[in-house]
């Protein structure tokens, strides 16, 4: 996929530059717990000083309702952003204002107002057709950031040209929030293993009990017709750690007794699904195999993090929750790529492609015709 990159912009020695970073952070206490997302914008921001542009960049965090909010004020990003890239001015929230989320052309106005060129590097925030990734690529010369571009090369070349065995792991809570990307990796993986409150459902469709466990009842159907179109190819837990009524944890063979809930994979599970993982040559990891913010019910992410961590092939491990997981456990070092947007991976996995990235292409198109 062709995007616009940073030296299509050239030259930029005195210009103003509007940069749509994602520097929506974890925060604690008013705090920032992990400053990831701003260190990950940083090759962007050099590169564009180094060639004498004045950056000013952009994000939204958190989830405020179209106004202001303290609790989600950008000055603990501004902060931190300053001590690690200096003379970066940095906006305020993008969310207070309702033109974001709408992409009003107003609100859009404003934030291109003086500049003369934009980078988008926000690859969490590419899959939203809001103000601020759609909106300035109509007006100014636009590229893609360091980051984004990465993010595309390593996730469209796992969509389009894998490298075989392919091994994707999927998990999470809902199976109707990933049934497209299922769908798209049926056509092309290996093997696609399920975990996490998704597998239950599954199992529901194969006539195993699940007890109390989470479950999606409309969507049994659904997952016995991709049972039977996999043909082999969905792997399923085969044991479970379940917790009982009176707080009792236990391993468990594939029927749960009623009251009983799975929050886990067992150990056999783990010990499969880490030699599917040993032998694939490209591994995408995203979604939890349980409840792993209790220890109890920890195990199974901790090894399926830890066979990604250690197998041979290309891995690459989506946002969120498995971003999460995989740096809990001290691993985040040891994988190939690890993504920054959760939701935009797998929509990007899904659709191949995402408004952010067809607003630059178009944005290119434009200035290619002139």
């Amino acid at each position: 996929m062709e995007l616009p990159a940073l030296e299509d912009l050239l030259p930029l020695d005195g210009t103003r530059v509007l940069l749509r970073a994602d520097f929506n952070v974890p925060l604690g206490d008013g705090r920032i717990t992990d400053d990831l997302r701003i260190r990950a914008a940083l090759p962007t921001i050099e590169w564009l000083q180094g060639q004498g542009a004045r950056v000013t960049a952009c994000s939204h965090l958190g989830r405020p309702k179209g106004e202001p909010d303290p609790k989600y004020s950008m000055d603990p990003v501004r902060a931190r952003l300053s001590e690690l890239a200096p003379d970066v001015e940095l906006m305020e929230n993008l969310r207070f204002d309702p033109g974001e989320t709408a992409d009003d052309p107003d609100f859009v106005q404003r934030l291109v107002e003086g500049q003369d060129a934009y980078v988008l590097d926000a690859f969490g925030a590419a899959h939203r057709a809001h103000a601020s990734v759609v909106g300035p690529p109509r007006t100014l010369p636009s590229a893609a950031g360091r980051l984004l571009a990465r993010e595309v090369e390593v996730l469209a070349g796992l969509r389009e040209s894998p490298e075989h065995p392919f091994v994707a792991i999927l998990g999470g809570a809902k199976v109707s929030d990933k049934l497209g990307v299922i769908k798209a990796l049926l056509d092309t993986v290996d093997t696609l293993v399920i975990g996490g409150g998704m597998c239950f459902t599954f199992l529901l469709a194969q006539g195993h009990g699940i007890g109390d466990s989470l479950c999606e009842p409309d969507q049994v159907d659904t997952c016995r017709s991709l049972l039977e179109t996999a043909e082999g190819r969905i792997r399923l837990p085969s044991d479970l750690v379940v917790l009982g009524p009176d707080d009792e944890v236990r391993q468990s063979g594939l029927e749960v007794e009623e009251s009983w809930k799975a929050l886990d994979i067992g150990p056999g599970t783990a010990a499969e699904f880490a030699e599917v993982v040993a032998e694939a040559r490209n591994v995408l990891w995203n979604g939890p195999m349980g409840l792993f913010e209790d220890e109890r019910f920890a195990a199974g992410t901790r090894a399926v993090a830890e066979a990604v961590a250690e197998a041979p092939g290309f891995t690459v491990v989506g946002g969120g929750d498995s971003a999460a997981a995989i740096a809990s456990f001290g691993l985040a070092d040891q994988v190939d790529h690890l993504s920054t947007g959760g939701g935009a991976s797998l929509e990007l996995l899904e659709q191949g492609d995402l408004p952010g990235l067809a607003a630059l292409r178009e944005a290119a198109a434009r200035a290619g015709a002139r």
